[in-house]
């Protein structure tokens, strides 16, 4: 995890508990990494908001809540990418019991990735440097 150095750069957005709003994180993300000029591991970026979005929504979010999207760069070119959601308890992969395949896709991708406890809820991060 970055935690040596503030991020360079920032931007994050926030979307309602619907599905179709993982497709709208994809396309926020997107269009973020367009204007910071990154072009490296992009898909592989896209691929694990869609997958943490998804985990979300799925697990992650109470009726009548949202999650965050959140998006950083470092001055390393490091970057890093944040879903923060409202839900209880922490991620099953992190607990050692996976259940689905969307945070085994973000761990073969990402450098890093972890949980962070939040209240309420959590954030679920990955790095790509």
């Amino acid at each position: 995890m970055n935690v040596n150095t503030q991020p360079a750069l920032m931007r994050d957005r926030f979307y309602l508990r619907t599905r179709q709003t993982v497709g709208a994180a994809r396309q926020f993300t997107a269009e973020t990494l367009d204007v910071w000029g990154v072009t490296s591991r992009k898909d592989d970026m896209l691929l694990c908001v869609s997958e943490l979005a998804t985990n979300a929504l799925r697990h992650g979010v109470p009726p009548g809540r949202g999650y965050r999207v959140r998006l950083l760069v470092f001055e390393d070119a490091t970057v890093r990418v944040e879903v923060h959601d409202s839900g209880p308890g922490l991620s099953r992969m992190a607990e050692r019991r996976p259940a689905g395949r969307g945070l085994t896709i973000v761990a073969a991708l990402a450098d890093a990735w972890g949980v962070l406890s939040r209240a309420p809820g959590k954030v679920v991060w990955c790095e790509f440097r």
